[in-house]
């Protein structure tokens, strides 16, 4: 229960208050105006019986009238305020009904009581106990009607404070109900959106499904599984399960028979991921049905990743191990190519030996970057002069012969935040794949390094060849570790490239050029970017 309907209950309860005091005011006037005068007769004021009989009439209905506006504790003292005025006046001015009239006030006492907090309750009793002896003691100077005893007030003077403490108990306790009503309900809501919030997030697909098959929910996940027949509708114009994915249906017709399912994946619509479907009832006996569709490729992705990181682990123990006897075979073959001993004919063989020595060296190295993935330590980097300080040193150490290696751009400076250790060791990879496979049968190659800000003002930079480019069957796979189409290669360096740029928020992706060609482009991170977060 909410606010809301705490105060419609409080104003229902205030309303049937208003309707009583309303009937006490009419029987006031029946009894003065109409037949049955003679039963409250001798009345002590004539004129001022039948006024105040009037006045509280008149008040009376007015406070029926506006019970449902304004504030409801303002309403209520208002009312028991008038109720006590006028009827202890009329207790006054009607000796022969005071007892009856005080009798009826008990009601409004109570109910004064109920709806407002303890001290204004427990007030208003006081008050009329107070109203009570105050009457009494203002009939004691009238030697006209019968003396009362002291009795009578004090008696009706306990009733009020009784029933006014008993009643003030149960509005608070009421009041307390509703609080924590309001409270349990608010937290049922938070609950509740949390709960949609969560499901609407999964990336398993869930639908439910009604006895007829007609489905009543589903979360984002599951109408990207179904594709545009996830919106479709039958006659009645119900989302049919029947209509969406007829042999998701006919499965859990099946179940629904005999309780068996089949596990082998299905593809509720074309272009999309085949899907796992697994069925549970909503509740013990009940018709409605969830159904989870598991999206096969998240289920794969996660058995690779899980394969991957397994494979790390072995093949760094692994590369450690190999390490130690490879670095021997080195060093025992620079000591032999430095030996007068060795014939002409066989330092061809040596030759050799380095050769692979250094490429199973480079094997160990790029398994054991994959194994480390260090954290990235990044730097204010100027781009422009890094690249072809990069450019310089590259062809320091690795000459080309007919090949060419340069950088382009035509910005004069570009800062960006990236570790500057693997932003080299990632041009590194690039630069000797576009050297290794970027050219044309025959021809030499031609790579240039080249350094620019995009539309967007994204720091980028583009490793260009003149090869034959990728095919889009391969360029799809080119980011998977182990991948490769050398048999000379391991596969892992496009993809610990890939690993370092994401280590420093960039991104590596191939691009394929309209005249022929390749790129492989980086967009890195500005400077001012991380400064302005």
């Amino acid at each position: 229960m909410d606010a809301a309907d705490a105060d419609r209950a409080l104003r229902r309860e205030l309303y049937f208050f208003t309707l009583y005091r309303l009937l006490e005011a009419a029987l006031l006037v029946f009894f003065l105006f109409g037949p049955a005068t003679e039963l409250v007769e001798p009345l002590r004021h004539n004129l001022g019986a039948r006024s105040v009989a009037l006045a509280y009439l008149f008040i009376a209905a007015l406070l029926f009238a506006f019970g449902k506006r304004g504030e409801l504790r303002s309403q209520t003292l208002t009312g028991i305020g008038a109720d006590l005025f006028f009827g202890l006046l009329a207790i006054h001015t009607m000796p022969m009904a005071g007892t009856g009239i005080a009798l009826m006030m008990l009601f409004n006492v109570g109910a004064a009581a109920l709806l407002l907090p303890p001290r204004y309750g427990l007030g208003a009793a006081v008050a009329a106990v107070l109203g009570l002896f105050g009457e009494y003691a203002w009939s004691t100077l009238d030697p006209m009607f019968g003396r009362r005893t002291l009795a009578e007030p004090m008696m009706f003077g306990i009733g009020y404070m009784a029933i006014a403490t008993l009643t003030s108990i149960l509005g608070r306790q009421m009041r307390d109900s509703y609080d924590l009503a309001e409270r349990r309900g608010a937290e049922a809501a938070h609950l509740g959106e949390i709960n949609e919030l969560i499901i609407r997030r999964l990336r398993t697909g869930v639908l439910l499904v009604d006895r007829s098959d007609c489905i009543r929910l589903a979360n984002e996940a599951a109408m990207l599984l179904l594709g545009d027949a996830g919106e479709s509708t039958d006659l009645h114009g119900q989302r049919s399960l029947a209509v969406a994915a007829p042999e998701l249906a006919r499965r859990l017709q099946r179940w629904r028979n005999d309780g068996s399912n089949v596990d082998s994946p299905v593809q509720l619509a074309p272009d999309l991921p085949e899907v796992v479907p697994r069925f549970t009832r909503l509740l013990a006996g009940s018709d409605q049905v969830l159904i989870f569709l598991d999206d096969t490729s998240l289920l794969s992705r996660h058995a690779e990743s899980m394969t991957l990181a397994t494979l790390g682990r072995f093949s760094a123990s692994l590369a450690h191990e190999i390490r130690n006897p490879l670095a021997a075979i080195n060093y025992a073959v620079q000591l032999l190519e430095e030996s007068d001993d060795i014939p002409t004919a066989e330092r061809r063989l040596l030759e050799i030996i380095r050769q692979q020595g250094m490429r199973m060296n480079g094997i160990v190295e790029n398994v054991l970057g994959m194994a480390r993935r260090e954290p990235a330590k990044p730097e204010h980097v100027e781009l422009v002069g890094f690249a072809r300080m990069f450019v310089e040193e590259y062809l320091e150490s690795h000459p080309l012969d007919h090949d060419t290696l340069r950088t382009g751009g035509k910005v004069a400076r570009l800062p960006v935040m990236i570790d500057p250790r693997q932003l080299h060791q990632v041009l590194t990879v690039l630069v000797h794949n576009a050297l290794t496979y970027g050219r044309m049968p025959g021809e030499p190659a031609r790579v240039s390094v080249h350094v620019y800000a995009d539309e967007a003002g994204t720091p980028s930079i583009d490793v260009l060849d003149r090869g034959p480019g990728i095919p889009e069957s391969v360029a799809s796979r080119l980011f998977r570790p182990f991948f490769t189409t050398s048999s000379h290669g391991t596969g892992l360096g496009l993809y610990i490239a890939r690993e370092l740029c994401r280590a420093n928020q960039a991104t590596l992706d191939y691009v394929a050029m309209p005249g022929g060609g390749g790129c492989f482009r980086i967009r890195l991170v500005g400077s001012h970017t991380l400064l302005s977060a």
